[in-house]
Formats: C-alpha cells, sequence, structure tokens
C-alpha cells in the first residue's frame, strides 16, 4: 500500500512541536478512518529510520502519528544529523535530552500530536515504543485505559526504577494487551534491569514478553550495528497481529 507523510506543527504547553503523520494514501475502507498508532520514538529522536517505520506501519493500514518529543531542545534534532555542544559527546547530549523530560511532558505531548493529526478524544488508539518509548508505551496504557487496546515495546528501557511511581508498581494493573520484545545480548537496558516489571506481569495472560537471542539494544534500524533481522521479523508479526486484533 502505498503512503504518504507530513510534518505538522501544534502547541505543547512548552512551546512548538512538529509531528510527523504517515498514512495510506487509499481511502480506508467503508468510509471509515485508517486506526491510529501512536507512536513513541527512542532517544535519537526522529531520523530517517523513523520515517521508513512509519512508512512501514502506515502501508499496513494505520495512520501513524509520532510526536517530536525532544522538541524542548529544538525543532526534530536527533542524534544522527546533531552535533553534539562543544565539549560533549552525542551519548551525552542524547542522556541530556533524555532527563530534560518527564513522563507527564511525554503524554502531554502525545495528547498534543494526536490531537493535531485529527485523531478525536474518544477514538481507539494503539501505541508503539522503542527503548525510552516502550515505558511511555505503558504510561499511556496506564492513564486512557478505556482508549487504548493494545501496546508494543521494543527494546525497552526504563520498565523498572527505585522510584515511588516506577511501572513495575502498577503493572499487574494493566488491562489492555501489551507484547514486549526484548534482546538477550541488550548491552543497554539487560533483561536484568527489567526483571522486576517482567515478574509483575507474568501472570497476566495478555501480556507476551518475547525474547530474541542475541539481539542487542536498538535492534529495529536497518544499516545501523545492531539491527538483528530475526528479532525485526518476530516482533513485527506479533506486534502487527496484536493490532489486527486490537481493531477487529
Amino acid at each position: 500500500m502505498e503512503t504518504r507523510e507530513q510534518i505538522i506543527d501544534t502547541t505543547t504547553d512548552d512551546g512548538d512541536m512538529a509531528v510527523l503523520v504517515t498514512r495510506p494514501t487509499d481511502e480506508a475502507p467503508d468510509d471509515s478512518n485508517w486506526p491510529a498508532v501512536l507512536l513513541f520514538i527512542d532517544a535519537p529522536g526522529i531520523r530517517s529510520a523513523t520515517h521508513e517505520f512509519a512508512a512501514r506501519l502506515a502501508a499496513a493500514g494505520y495512520l501513524v502519528v509520532v510526536p517530536d518529543l525532544h522538541h524542548r531542545q529544538g525543532r526534530l534534532l536527533n542524534a544522527v544529523d546533531t552535533a553534539p555542544p562543544e565539549g560533549k559527546t552525542t551519548q551525552e547530549m542524547v542522556w541530556g535530552w533524555i532527563g530534560a523530560m518527564t513522563d507527564d511532558q511525554i503524554q502531554h505531548d502525545g495528547d498534543r500530536a494526536l490531537h493535531a493529526a485529527g485523531v478525536a478524544d474518544d477514538t481507539p488508539i494503539v501505541t508503539i515504543g522503542f527503548c525510552l518509548g516502550a515505558r511511555a508505551v505503558f504510561r499511556r496504557m496506564m492513564r486512557d485505559g478505556e482508549r487504548v487496546r493494545a501496546g508494543a515495546g521494543w527494546h525497552p528501557s526504563f520498565l523498572a526504577d527505585d522510584e515511588p511511581d516506577s511501572p513495575h508498581l502498577t503493572a499487574p494493573q494493566l488491562a489492555a494487551p501489551l507484547y514486549l520484545a526484548i534482546g538477550d545480548a541488550d548491552q543497554v537496558q539487560s533483561i536484568a534491569m527489567h526483571q522486576r516489571f517482567l515478574d509483575a506481569v507474568a501472570p497476566l495472560d495478555h501480556v507476551q514478553v518475547e525474547i530474541f537471542e542475541g539481539a542487542d539494544h536498538g535492534f529495529t534500524w536497518p544499516g545501523a550495528p545492531n539491527y538483528h533481522e530475526v528479532a525485526v521479523t518476530g516482533a513485527w508479526k506479533a506486534t502487527t497481529a496484536l493490532f489486527t486484533s486490537a481493531f477487529a
């Protein structure tokens, strides 16, 4: 299916924000709207690989909405095309971007992005996130449980910490289906770091955790050193099956 994308701008409580919106060029069947996917980026930001993944999802029959979570630092910044400030490495720059936003700000950005894309507040959605975006998926599912029909997190980060609002503490209350794709060779967020969350959701039949042997963090992105085709193929199949079921 052919797709088209546009960058639109909206306002947030913290200034203007760009939103990547990708959709099929065809009209949705039965005079309806294409089902909406809220995509939460990983730490490197919206870059060519993000555009490609959004287009792939759109080609499967979805309206894909991607808020630029780093807008508080600048418009459409990403770790590929943005030179770090003098005296800082790219990694330090990216960690600074992560530390500059809160869970509530990320969810606010998601709200504003959906609104800008024309997705009504009462329209059911699904959501997917990568790295820190997986934590945002969980927060969205817990906050909008009646609206979010399913969520997916690939090579997730920050699912368990020592704060009083750590995701793992409320994970047993998760009502909608969740799929997590994790590499057992993840050098950034190891399985051990997720274990409290994984233990919390283990009794839930609607949570699927798939562990891919040999996959490292960031396995999603073609051309990147950590790209892992087996993990991507498996995670894509499971995620799209979940989303199809959510809108059935």
